[in-house]
């Protein structure tokens, strides 16, 4: 995909990683078929073919709006389109530059940001497992909006014992365990049985880095 940056973006660290991964955009769209945004909403611009779209015309000096942040935070960042990309075009990279851009660009709106702040902070927080389980406690007395938002508590089932000479690190986190314990301890027992040890982080490993 030929790119002329703008002056802003020449010479540039962040120019250049994005402009060699823009040229190597054939725009065939073989991306399409496994984004999950663009089969559920069947906008061309939330799929990963349009956003390089949009990612390469703010790049190359277009203002950005605040429908161009939209399409860039529908994406999960899930990467399934480089499975499908002939070219090995590096989506996960460019959206992260292009997110990059455009919050430089754009200003979000207050209770917006409020809102992400909150998200951000509070998921992450070593008080988030608690307050879930509190919730998870009075689900019943809650409003219909926050109930929706909070799992009915289901047993997880048991972590596996056996001892292997074979053993896999498994961190789990910080949303994960207060919200699906049982995908962990499922994900345990199939390498159990699959002759794996699994290992936890005293600490849960903190956070992925999904939200921070």
């Amino acid at each position: 995909m030929q790119t002329t940056l703008a002056p802003e973006f020449q010479d540039t660290p962040l120019g250049r990683e994005a402009e060699a991964i823009l040229r190597k955009c054939v725009h065939c769209g073989f991306c399409t078929a496994t984004c999950p945004t663009y089969q559920l909403l069947g906008d061309e611009l939330d799929g990963p073919r349009g956003r390089i779209y949009l990612i390469k015309q703010v790049l190359e000096g277009v203002p950005p709006t605040r429908e161009t942040q939209l399409h860039l935070d529908r994406c999960l960042t899930c990467r399934n389109c480089e499975s499908t990309c002939p070219s090995g075009v590096q989506y996960g990279h460019l959206v992260d530059i292009g997110r990059q851009v455009v919050e430089a660009k754009v200003e979000r709106p207050a209770a917006e940001r409020r809102t992400r702040w909150l998200l951000r902070e509070g998921l992450s927080s070593p008080l988030f497992g608690p307050a879930m389980k509190l919730g998870q406690q009075v689900r019943g007395l809650l409003p219909a909006t926050l109930r929706a938002k909070v799992p009915a508590p289901r047993n997880p089932g048991a972590w596996p014992t056996a001892s292997h000479a074979l053993k896999v690190l498994m961190p789990l986190g910080c949303v994960q365990p207060a919200m699906s314990p049982g995908i962990d301890r499922a994900t345990a027992r199939v390498l159990d049985a699959a002759g794996l040890q699994v290992v936890r982080p005293r600490n849960g490993g903190g956070c992925c880095g999904a939200m921070k």
